[in-house]
C-alpha cells in the first residue's frame, strides 16, 4: 500500500481509538438527548461547513432510524435551509445565523449540539450562547483544543486532533456512538 495512504489509515485510526477515553463525556450526552427527548424537547444541531454535514447525519439518524425502527425523535438541523441562512445571513450577520434560530425555537427541554472542527467558529459559538440563554442544555463536538469555544457547552467533547479530517472522521463515530446508546437506552414503540 502506498506510504502516505497508510499513514492516513493509521493516523485515522489512531484518534478513533481515543474516543475511548471520551467514553465518559459521550455517555453524558446521550444521555442528555434522551432527556430532552423523554422531556417532549428537541434536539437543535449546528455547523459549518463538514460540520454542517455532521449536523444532518446526526438529525437524519435521530428522525428517521438509526438501527431500530422506532418513533421518530423530535430533530432539527438549523444549518440546512437555504432560505433562512440567507435571511439571517443578510438582515443580522452570518455569526447570528444559529443563535437567531435558536431564539425563536429553544425552550428548556431542548438540547443543543453544537460542531466545530476549530472551536472558532464565531456562528456556532453564539448559538452556544444563546442556547444558555434559553436555558437548553448545550453539548459540543470539538477538536484542535477546543479553540475559543472550550468551556462554553455543559458537555463538549473535544477530539485530540490537530487534523480537520480526522476530527470529523471521530465526529462521525460519535454521532453514531450516541444513536447507538439513546436506541439501546430510550424505549418507545416502533414507528
Amino acid at each position: 500500500m502506498n506510504h502516505t495512504l497508510l499513514k492516513y489509515i493509521q493516523n485515522s485510526a489512531q484518534t478513533i481509538l481515543s474516543l475511548e477515553s471520551l467514553q465518559p463525556a459521550i455517555t453524558q450526552a446521550a444521555d442528555a438527548l434522551i432527556t430532552s427527548i423523554q422531556q417532549d424537547g428537541k434536539i437543535l444541531a449546528c455547523g459549518n461547513g463538514g460540520s454542517a454535514n455532521d449536523a444532518s447525519h446526526l438529525v437524519t439518524e435521530l428522525i428517521i432510524r438509526y438501527k431500530e425502527d422506532r418513533v421518530p425523535y423530535p430533530a432539527i438541523t438549523l444549518n440546512d435551509s437555504g432560505g433562512t441562512i440567507t435571511a439571517a445571513s443578510n438582515d443580522y450577520g452570518y455569526d447570528q445565523l444559529f443563535a437567531r434560530q435558536i431564539a425563536g425555537l429553544g425552550k428548556k427541554e431542548d438540547t443543543l449540539v453544537a460542531i466545530s472542527t476549530s472551536g472558532n467558529s464565531q456562528s456556532v459559538i453564539n448559538a452556544l450562547l444563546a442556547a444558555k440563554a434559553k436555558k437548553l442544555t448545550t453539548i459540543a463536538l470539538l477538536g484542535k483544543g477546543g479553540g475559543q469555544a472550550e468551556g462554553l457547552a455543559d458537555i463538549q467533547i473535544i477530539i485530540d486532533s490537530e487534523v480537520t479530517a480526522h476530527i470529523q472522521e471521530a465526529h462521525g463515530v460519535i454521532i453514531h456512538l450516541l444513536c447507538e446508546h439513546i436506541e439501546a437506552n430510550i424505549h418507545q414503540k416502533k414507528a
